[in-house]
This record gives C-alpha cells, sequence and structure tokens, in this order.
C-alpha cells in the first residue's frame, strides 16, 4: 500500500480472521484487497488492544480521542530516528524495494506483484475486462515476502544491491 493508505488505515476494513484489508486505493479510487502475512495478522492483533478502540490503526499520538490519523511527517521520522538519511530511503521507497525484490529475488509473477501495488492496468480493455483479483496467489506472495524480511532480521545472507548511478 501506499504510506498514506497505511497511516489511515482504518480498523472497520481489516478482518483478522479472513487475514484480509479491503480499502479503498487513493490514487485510482478503486477498491483494493491486501492479503495479509501470518506476520502482519500477528502485528496487528498485538496493536489492536492499544487503539482498536478507534476508528484508526495508527492513530495521531496528538488527538487523545484517536479521530485523526498519524501524520506523514510521522512515518518520516521514525525512518530519520532509526538512522535512515534522506539519501538512503523515502517512505514510498519501501514500495519500489518491495516491487524490485518480489521480481528478482523471489521471483514472483510482475502481473501479481503489480497487482498487489494496486497498479492501474494500463491497457483499457484490460482495465475494462479484467477482473482478477489473484488473491490466493498474492497471498503466498504476501507469505513469502513476510518471511523473506523475518529471515534478514535473523541475519539471513543478503545479497547486495548493485548500485547503478
Amino acid at each position: 500500500m501506499r504510506p498514506g493508505e497505511l497511516r489511515q488505515a482504518e480498523w472497520a476494513h481489516i478482518n483478522l480472521e479472513a487475514k484480509e484489508w479491503r480499502y479503498l486505493v487513493t490514487k485510482t479510487k478503486t477498491q483494493h484487497i491486501v492479503p495479509l502475512s501470518t506476520q502482519a495478522v500477528e502485528i496487528l492483533t498485538s496493536l489492536h488492544p492499544l487503539t482498536g478502540g478507534g476508528r484508526f490503526v495508527f492513530p495521531s499520538a496528538r488527538t487523545p480521542n484517536g479521530s485523526r490519523a498519524m501524520s506523514d511527517v510521522a512515518l518520516l521520522a521514525a525512518l530519520r530516528r532509526m538512522g535512515f538519511t534522506k539519501d538512503e530511503m523515502s517512505v514510498h521507497g519501501f514500495r519500489a524495494m518491495a516491487r524490485t525484490i518480489l521480481d528478482e529475488v523471489l521471483g514472483f509473477r510482475p502481473d501479481f506483484i503489480e497487482h498487489q501495488l494496486a497498479h492501474a492496468v494500463k491497457d483499457p480493455n484490460g482495465r475494462a475486462y479484467n477482473r482478477t483479483a489473484h488473491l490466493v496467489e498474492r497471498a503466498k506472495m504476501m507469505q513469502s515476502w513476510a518471511d523473506y524480511l523475518d529471515g534478514l532480521k535473523a541475519g539471513a545472507q543478503v545479497i547486495p544491491f548493485k548500485l547503478v548511478r
């Protein structure tokens, strides 16, 4: 999802039992389904006692009643506190990183990845006639992505990317 969609995630749109998050894509104004990995469900389940009584999964710390979502600056500030400079990573950069790794390292089909990223089909006839969701394949992909990230965290072998200028 895009950073704004993550910040504005609402508990009403998340179904932990079905392992799905359904929301309206801001850029295309279309419904989108995000299959949730086991790890994502665990994180959301542990977060629910803290913010589940309100509208937003990630409410603004400056709004005691949780009526506003966290700001875009909050995500960026978190990256900077972790030591990432503006030349190293942006909040939106996680989408590009996932796109690259899902394709080149984990070997998933580009159309599954593009669908997961909620990119619009470029061909007008494709938009009109393509109603596929590939939910089963995308659920497998998101679980593989979460497992890959867990492997990195645990010290799995990291393959460095070449810097292209």
